[in-house]
């Protein structure tokens, strides 16, 4: 009998120690679960001397913010990408979002108990170089600020516009553009730069010249070009560029947060010339689908604005960025095909503090046929529950000041000859065929 007893426990010993083994394999730590995830989609933003809230480089960093770390991600605010994964095209080029499986390690990490696991399964951190270098290659000019932006030490957040001439003096199509900060890193949460040409003085009219995409649009210009931290400079698919007049100026839209020192800010625009003369096949245009009349009654959500934009060529449809103001909370932009066919192309939430770029993946950017309308539709939320909103009682309209409201798609996109087109058109049918029958 006893020697039943001590097998009997022997075998009981085992059970638990494979059972505790194989916990300890299934648990999910930060050193060796959580901090690769941190590294490829977190910490270009949050690590030391930049403007984000706090570093996330190591565990004693991160684990005060576990609990606000779930809650973000779960609400997909960060990182931020704020495309609606539900509808629409899902293959962009710029994408930083988490994967479902990356979101639901983070969770079970934080719901676990935020532990820190085996130091020796802790990744290399990653060395950071905040002096932005030309990845577009040397610039052919660069355009800088006229003098230094002080962001004061304690300040609100800033918005400047400050208008450069480059002293260009000929027509020349550029084949890569970025944007680097030169001074102040630390403070600069986002920059934008438009071109402003010489006769753009009116609102987008929703029509759009039948040679090259050229209209007149209003607020800053026409979007050229955005700096983000992780963002690097455009450069134009091979026989693409886009075009810059002459006389044209450069609308510099800086977003700039204070660190808690005094800090003088200044950027670069780098502009890659094609050679003089030289015609680019397809010529990357950019405007808005904006609508016509904004409304906002006090204390009023979901209020919902419309805007249309006809194509007159087939075309490519290269990004879309969603712009509206303090009360924006959400903007979708659809097309409507001239057999009546309607597709949600994309859609996204809205934040004041984010102004992203949406860039489709070449293989998955919509080719849209002659005579297509782009529908674009805007929500905004005119009440207290908007954290934004500094003034819920106010009715607002449409205006360019911060305090006014917009709604606006910036779209960029070329067109295309008829016969280009429907060989693109027949070239994803097939890759799509291939895809299917490999998945049977």
């Amino acid at each position: 009998m006893r020697t039943i007893s001590i097998s009997v426990l022997l075998v009981t010993l085992l059970i638990a120690v494979s059972a505790s083994a194989q916990s300890a394999q299934s648990q999910v730590t930060f050193t060796k679960d959580v901090a690769p995830i941190f590294q490829a989609r977190c910490q270009i933003c949050h690590h030391p001397g930049t403007f984000a809230p706090m570093s996330l480089m190591t565990y004693e960093e991160a684990r005060p913010w576990a609990r606000s770390i779930k809650e973000k991600v779960l609400m997909r605010e960060m990182p931020p990408w704020h495309l609606d994964k539900n509808v629409g095209v899902q293959y962009f080029s710029n994408d930083i979002s988490l994967t479902d499986d990356q979101i639901a390690t983070i969770v079970k990490w934080v719901d676990g108990g935020a532990v820190r696991g085996n130091p020796g399964d802790m990744p290399p951190a990653p060395k950071f170089n905040d002096n932005e270098t030309w990845q577009i290659g040397e610039p052919d000019r660069v355009i800088t600020l006229p003098k230094d932006v002080i962001v004061k030490a304690k300040a609100p957040d800033q918005w400047p516009d400050i208008l450069v001439d480059p002293g260009l003096t000929e027509d020349r199509y550029i084949k890569g553009v970025q944007i680097i900060p030169v001074k102040g890193f630390p403070v600069i949460h986002h920059i934008r730069t438009s071109v402003v040409e010489p006769a753009s003085e009116t609102r987008n009219s929703g029509k759009l010249d039948d040679t090259d995409g050229t209209l007149e649009v209003g607020e800053q210009g026409i979007f050229l070009n955005e700096y983000a931290i992780g963002k690097k400079g455009d450069i134009f698919p091979e026989g693409s560029g886009r075009l810059i007049k002459a006389g044209t100026k450069i609308n510099f839209q800086l977003h700039l947060h204070a660190v808690g020192t005094e800090t003088p800010t200044n950027v670069a625009l780098g502009l890659k010339f094609y050679p003089k003369g030289y015609v680019p096949k397809h010529v990357i245009s950019s405007t808005t689908v904006s609508v016509a009349e904004i409304d906002l009654r006090p204390n009023t959500d979901n209020v919902r604005s419309d805007g249309y934009l006809t194509l007159v060529k087939p075309a490519r449809l290269l990004s879309f960025q969603p712009h509206m103001h303090n009360r924006g909370k959400a903007e979708c932009l659809e097309a409507i095909y001239p057999n009546g066919k309607v597709e949600m192309l994309s859609c996204a939430k809205f934040y004041f503090n984010w102004h992203i770029n949406y860039v489709y993946r070449d293989d998955a950017a919509p080719l849209l046929p002659q005579g297509t309308v782009l529908h674009s539709i805007s929500w905004h939320d005119n009440t207290a529950a908007n954290k934004f909103n500094p003034d819920p009682d106010a009715q607002i309209t449409w205006g360019q000041r911060t305090v006014d409201e917009m709604g606006s798609a910036w779209i960029s996109w070329y067109y295309m000859p008829e016969p280009d087109y429907k060989k693109e058109v027949e070239e994803r049918k097939a890759a799509q065929r291939i895809l299917t029958s490999s998945r049977e």
